[in-house]
């Protein structure tokens, strides 16, 4: 399905569509940007709709109502202004004295946004931002997207009309190259939510001056240093199974402050049955990755058999494993509840995590209180742009930043009138 000037049309209707979209797009901004408190009022009011639970017929699996409440407090009033002024404060109008220009903040213009598919509401989210900002905004939904997204604007449109003209949701494929070269011709700015290939392609795509923000698929992990207590490893193994580790700012990888192989692999037999606990109380339920962990496990146990596994230790578990690795590198881990456990002393985290530069965002931290500061100073300069406590990970907040930099801002631009 397609979303186009408040009216949702079959896919089949794209082509005609997008003959249509540059005019579309030049009348509406020869009428101007969306009033700021107009965005800010009908999104309070959808907010309020969904912490009452208005969408509630959307959620098909538990993980997603989190995101839906989240979602929520993320509309509410207060949340938007401060963001407003966290994100754009920076940026202020200026009017000229006679002599030296006025200064005025202006959005893109045009926004193609490509959402990927890791967090149901992170398409709509990302529209929401470039609203705030004052731009029309076209989005490309992903592949699993479940029709949340649609049913989000129609209602958010079916509020405030005036919104009607600024908002786009596209189904195309990302195989429809002419499609999606049309879509990203319209555009002033694209963002991308993706891996390496999605803005690898959409460099190709952009035309030279379109504004590329990279908002790429990242790493996570959690540095522990010293002795954990009980109740940090259980928050830690609920984060773990509960965002499946989908996230960018899922922990993959487990790192111990020692260089100690005995240490790592005790540390991987007390944490498994806490991880199982964990697993326990949000199950995988989805076919596709039930059976791609099965077929992990059961060659993981094969090649440990064998001999020829690279992992120095694999502890399968009820829903979740643990691999106790040989290496120090940070990478991806097989997901959905199987960990990698590494060695990594404090005075070799920023060569280490150096190697993965761009792809770093969150950490979860726990150490002594007299190690904190210099452990938070040494992840940030390694390049993390997030330090949180270990089962807070992937928690939102407001005034936080997109990947150390704020959204608002890049979906603006500073113009200079004389």
């Amino acid at each position: 399905m397609i979303l186009a000037n408040g009216i949702v049309h079959p896919a089949e209707a794209q082509a005609a569509i997008l003959a249509e979209l540059p005019r579309k797009l030049c009348e509406t901004l020869a009428a101007g940007a969306p009033d700021p408190e107009a965005v800010i009022h009908v999104l309070d009011a959808m907010g309020r709709r969904i912490l009452n639970g208005d969408f509630d017929t959307w959620i098909t699996v538990p993980e997603l109502r989190a995101q839906l409440a989240q979602a929520g407090r993320s509309l509410e009033r207060d949340v938007l202004q401060r963001k407003l002024e966290t994100e754009l404060g920076g940026m202020p109008d200026r009017p000229s004295n006679g002599l030296s220009p006025a200064v005025r903040r202006m959005p893109l213009g045009v926004l193609l946004h490509i959402a990927a598919g890791n967090m149901d509401a992170l398409p709509a989210w990302s529209v929401i931002e470039g609203l705030l900002a004052g731009n029309i905004n076209l989005l490309k939904l992903p592949q699993a997207d479940s029709g949340l997204t649609i049913a989000f604007f129609r209602e958010l449109i079916s509020m405030e009309p005036k919104l009607r003209d600024f908002i786009y949701v596209f189904d195309t494929p990302s195989t429809d190259l002419e499609g999606m070269q049309m879509l990203a011709d319209c555009a002033d700015g694209i963002a991308v939510w993706g891996g390496d290939a999605a803005v690898s392609a959409l460099r190709r795509m952009a035309k030279p001056g379109c504004r590329l923000i990279e908002w790429g698929h990242k790493l996570g992990f959690c540095y522990l240093s010293g002795d954990p207590p009980e109740e940090v490893l259980r928050d830690l193994a609920v984060h773990i199974i509960s965002t499946r580790q989908l996230l960018c700012s899922s922990c993959q990888v487990i790192y111990l402050d020692t260089d100690s192989t005995a240490k790592i692999t005790a540390f991987a037999r007390r944490f498994l049955p806490v991880l199982e606990k964990a697993a326990d109380r949000f199950p995988v339920r989805e076919l596709r990755a039930k059976a791609e962990l099965t077929l992990r496990r059961y060659t993981a146990e094969l090649e440990q058999a064998m001999g020829t596994a690279t992992s120095q230790c694999f502890l399968p578990g009820r829903g979740c494993s643990i691999t106790v690795c040989a290496d120090n590198a940070l990478e991806l881990s097989p997901m959905y509840g199987s960990v990698l456990v590494k060695a990594l002393p404090q005075d070799q985290i920023i060569p280490v995590l150096r190697e993965k530069k761009g792809y770093l965002q969150t950490a979860g931290l726990w150490c002594p209180d007299e190690l904190r500061e210099k452990l938070t100073e040494r992840l940030l300069r390694s390049g993390v742009c997030r330090v949180l406590p270990p089962g807070r990970m992937s928690e939102a907040f407001p005034g936080e930043a997109h990947d150390g930099s704020y959204a608002l801002a890049q979906y603006s631009r500073i113009t200079n009138i004389l």
